[in-house]
């Protein structure tokens, strides 16, 4: 297994270069310059000479993101290593903005002629959107802006993979401080808490400093594209031509209606079974019967192992192609000082290979993240066939049915890592509650995000009432007296709110889709995977509710939709 090491040249390529050069070094502008113009030269009179030269800006750009993401790996997996900080940076600063400026201008030029039009629909009319949109929200000034805002993400995630706390005995990072909030003895868990959120705040002024460049940048681009704000900006950078900010408002009045409610009878059970006049903050995640945590593995090399088990048993194909990344060692799943938090699958865009990040500490929420970025990987590897890169790369509201579906999908054969019919069950109870609890915070997260980049100018101090009106909307009946100012400043650690803003509703609207598969996968299985494979097979070639429709999926995520979901969610807890 990989031990944050990526060495690209051991790699198969399964994939030969057309039109590149074999050592083409694809992090030096200097190089692809000339392959950039030779694109810009190419006669685009007929339907032929349009197609073909976009398998060759294809091959090029898979070159260059591979190049980005392998930079991009090494640095997440030490944060340490000033080399490959510099590497990551350099790459940012010298090549990402020239490829951007290259980029439009071909986009120009393709959409610009009329070949262009004679593509058959069916097969680019994503490509054909995708691009028209690209052309008419390019500013040639939000370039810089953009690679400034990248380099601010890099700063955050440095300064959170930098937190440790000393605690029984040893120095131990936040990831790793975690599963203490999983233990029975609530004195352990409160003192745990406290140090994750005391050193949390140690920070917080400079985090709050990266934010407001953030939130400076992010509305010039806005301005600079015509926009009145980066809510609306964003919204068409993303790509939402399926809904807008109106579909995203009716999700959150779904879950303050549908889901907030089965979230409080949640918590108002726990603190009954805990014997407590009140929840505290420190006492979500325990198991409210007093048992101990669920340590379903010792080792990552074991939940490696074990998931690659799971897959054999729910699929033969996917058994596979998991089989296949753990012999690439694919794999960086284990904990450890100087490491960038959370978790992601990274693809190599040349090789169309994925390769999956975690950081593994030994507790049963570590099973379902690399169950969650497995099936991310799945998609990855299911689509590699696809000729064009633009469509290998699906909609995130997709890709989250992919990973969020296979958790659920895998979840017959818990018995891999829980023997006992009692653990298994406990640990599928905790992974719905789990859900019920995204839901909630995904519309909180959502929810913030549409009131600061509408509310422009506003203090700091405005902020923090307006997070905590929106945490109180779509939160539980925890007590937070005492740790106001923590509170405060919650949304700290939600990275995407600093990498990646906007990027959040997909986890709401795809989770919804992972439930639908779920009921489908208990009425017939062999079905459902199937419609699984097949959708995830499509990449990003189809509009997003043809790729729902693909996998016998409705798309849809209003009140509806999650009323039936805290339905489902409801029963399956069998809540009386």
């Amino acid at each position: 297994m990989l031990k944050g090491i990526l060495e690209p040249k051991e790699l198969p390529r399964d994939y030969p270069r057309r039109f590149l050069p074999e050592d083409l070094p694809a992090g030096e502008w200097e190089a692809l310059s000339p392959l950039f113009a030779d694109l810009e030269r190419r006669p685009l009179g007929s339907r032929t000479e349009v197609e073909q030269a976009l398998l060759d800006l294809s091959e090029l750009l898979s070159a260059i993101e591979e190049e980005g993401a392998i930079r991009y790996i090494r640095m997440t997996c030490d944060t340490t290593n000033p080399e490959h900080e510099k590497a990551y940076l350099a790459f940012l600063e010298n090549v990402v903005p020239r490829v951007e400026e290259a980029l439009h201008r071909l986009r120009v030029r393709f959409t610009g002629v009329p070949a262009w039009k004679d593509l058959p629909l069916e097969r680019y009319e994503v490509l054909r959107r995708k691009w028209e949109n690209a052309v008419r929200i390019f500013r040639e000034e939000n370039i810089p802006l953009k690679v400034a805002e990248e380099k601010l993400g890099q700063r955050y995630q440095k300064i959170f993979g930098a937190m440790t706390v000393e605690f029984e005995g040893r120095t131990q990072t936040l990831q790793q401080m975690a599963k203490y909030l999983e233990e029975p003895d609530r004195r352990v868990r409160e003192r745990a808490w406290e140090l994750i959120a005391e050193r949390r705040l140690r920070d917080k002024d400079e985090i709050e400093d990266i934010f407001e460049e953030l939130l400076d940048l992010r509305e010039k681009r806005a301005k600079n594209a015509g926009f009145e704000n980066f809510r609306d900006y964003a919204f068409c950078e993303r790509e939402r031509f399926d809904y807008g900010p109106k579909e995203c408002e009716e999700f959150h009045k779904g879950v303050e209606e549908a889901v907030v409610p089965l979230l409080r009878l949640l918590h108002k059970k726990r603190a009954k079974r805990m014997g407590l006049k009140r929840l505290r903050p420190w006492d979500l995640l325990v198991d409210p019967e007093g048992r101990p945590p669920l340590r379903p593995f010792e080792d990552p090399e074991d939940l490696v192992h074990g998931v690659q088990e799971i897959f054999w048993r729910l699929d033969r194909r996917l058994g596979e192609l998991f089989s296949k990344m753990a012999e690439l060692r694919l794999l960086d799943v284990a904990n450890r000082p100087g490491k960038a938090p959370g978790g992601y699958q990274s693809t190599l865009t040349e090789r169309r290979l994925p390769f999956i990040f975690m950081n593994a500490v030994g507790r049963d929420q570590d099973l379902w993240t690399l169950l969650h970025e497995a099936g991310h990987a799945f998609h990855t590897l299911l689509s590699r066939d696809e000729p064009l890169h633009m469509y290998r790369d699906p909609p995130l509201e997709f890709a989250e049915v992919a990973s969020m579906g296979m958790e659920l999908l895998a979840s017959p054969f818990l018995d891999v890592f829980h023997p006992k019919e009692e653990e298994r069950r406990r640990s599928l109870e905790e992974h719905l509650y789990a859900i019920v609890r995204l839901l909630c915070w995904v519309a909180t997260i959502d929810a913030f995000q549409h009131w600061i980049y509408t509310h422009p100018g506003h203090s700091r101090a405005e902020r923090r009432r307006a997070w905590v009106a929106v945490f109180r909307r779509f939160g539980g009946l925890e007590d937070w007296s005492g740790y106001e100012e923590v509170l405060e400043h919650e949304w700290h650690r939600q990275l995407h709110l600093f990498l990646a803003p906007f990027y959040y509703i997909e986890y709401g609207i795809a989770q919804l889709g992972a439930l639908g598969l779920w009921q489908k996968s208990q009425e017939d299985r062999e079905k459902a995977i199937a419609d699984y494979i097949r959708a995830l097979s499509l990449g990003g070639s189809r509009p997003l509710p043809e790729l729902f429709s693909a996998a016998g999926l409705p798309f849809d995520f209003g009140p509806s939709a999650l009323a039936r979901a805290a339905k489902t969610l409801h029963q399956a807890l069998s809540l009386a």
